[in-house]
C-alpha cells in the first residue's frame, strides 16, 4: 500500500496507520511518503510493516506552482501516486488516503485476481450525478475533465469507466503509461494532469487503452463519504460501521469538507458524529425541541 501525507493531516495518518496495523492480516507492506522536513514527526506515528520514505525522492517530478488551478502540495501527492512504481518496491500497490480508516480485516486476496493482477475499481458514479449537491459542486467538471482523459489516450467508449481513487495500481500498466504515451509526446506527469488533474483516471483510461493486463473490475474497496450530507444520511437511516464493513474494507469521511470539524471516526456513535457538524445554537435548539416533545408527550 501506498500512503502520500505530510504534517497537516498527522491526525488523520495516525488513526490511518493504526487502523492498517489492526487489520492487516496478511502482513502487507505500507510505504509512507512524506516532505523531508516531516519524517522525524511521521516516524512517532509508524507501526509494524510500515516504511517511511522521503519526498525528495520524487523531487524531479514535483512543482512548487499551480497546476491546473490546483495547489501545488495537491498535485503533487497525485504526481508521487503516479511515479511510486518506478521506485521499484512494488509490483501492484493499493493507493489509501490518509482520512481512510480500515474497519475489518482485509488480505492480499482482497486486492488481487492472481498473484500478478490486480483487481481493478472501474465504475460510472451515477448515484453521484443523481445528488445535487455533487452535481453542482463537482459532477459537471468532473465528467467533462475525465472525458478529455478518454479522448487524449484514445479510447473510444460511450461508457466512462474510472474511480475517485483508492484502487490498486499495476507498475507494468504505470510503466507503459510513461514509455508508451507520456514520452512519445515529451510530456511528464505534470503536464498530464496539467491537462487534467485526475491521476486516478489517467490510471483507469490507459489501463482500458493497452490491455497490458487482464481488467477484473469490482466496486470500491472503500465508503467514501464525499460531502456532509451523504454522511448525516447513514446516520439518520441508522447504518453502523458494522453494517458498513458488510460491503467494504474501510470508509473515508472526506477531509475536503469535514476538516473545520476535526478528525471524525466512522466507529462513533450517531449523537458524537452530529456534534461534530452542528453548530452550539443548532445543538441548543434541538436540545429545546426534544424537550417541547417530551412535554407534549407527558400531557398527552
Amino acid at each position: 500500500m501506498l500512503l502520500k501525507s505530510y504534517s497537516g493531516d498527522i491526525e488523520y495518518a495516525t488513526r490511518l496507520v493504526e487502523s492498517f496495523a489492526r487489520f492487516n492480516a496478511d502482513g502487507i507492506e505500507l510505504f509512507v511518503v512524506v516532505p523531508e522536513a516531516d519524517i522525524a514527526q511521521f516516524e512517532g506515528i509508524l507501526q509494524p510493516n510500515c516504511t517511511l520514505i522521503s519526498e525528495d525522492r520524487f523531487s524531479q517530478y514535483l512543482v512548487s506552482h499551480e497546476v491546473h488551478g490546483i495547489r501545488s502540495g495537491y498535485i503533487n501527492q497525485e504526481i508521487v501516486k503516479l511515479a511510486f512504481w518506478e521506485l521499484e518496491l512494488a509490483e501492484n500497490y493499493f493507493c489509501v488516503d490518509s482520512d481512510a480508516e480500515f474497519i475489518r480485516e482485509f488480505r492480499v486476496t482482497d486486492f488481487m485476481f492472481d498473484q500478478h493482477t490486480p483487481y481493478s475499481v472501474l465504475v460510472q458514479d451515477l448515484e453521484l450525478a443523481v445528488e445535487p449537491e455533487y452535481f453542482h459542486q463537482y459532477w459537471k467538471t468532473r465528467e467533462r475533465e475525465i472525458a478529455v482523459i478518454a479522448e487524449t489516450v484514445g479510447l473510444d467508449t460511450r461508457v466512462v469507466l474510472t474511480c475517485h481513487g483508492h484502487t490498486v495500481f499495476s507498475s507494468a500498466v504505470l510503466k507503459s503509461f510513461v514509455s508508451d504515451f507520456l514520452d512519445p509526446r515529451g510530456w511528464s506527469y505534470v503536464d498530464a494532469l496539467e491537462l487534467s488533474p485526475y491521476e486516478f483516471t489517467w490510471y483507469n483510461m490507459w489501463l482500458q487503452k493497452s490491455n497490458l493486463i487482464d481488467i477484473h473490475p469490482r466496486e470500491p474497496w472503500i465508503k467514501v463519504f464525499h460531502n456532509e450530507s451523504q454522511h448525516l444520511e447513514y446516520l439518520m437511516r441508522g447504518v453502523t460501521v458494522t453494517d458498513i464493513a458488510r460491503g467494504y474494507i474501510g470508509v473515508v469521511v472526506n477531509s475536503n469538507y469535514s476538516r473545520g470539524a476535526g478528525v471524525i471516526d466512522a466507529g462513533s456513535t450517531k449523537s458524537v458524529t452530529l456534534a461534530h457538524y452542528l453548530s452550539g445554537n443548532e445543538i441548543k435548539q434541538i436540545v429545546q425541541a426534544k424537550i417541547r416533545q417530551s412535554w407534549a408527550r407527558r400531557k398527552n
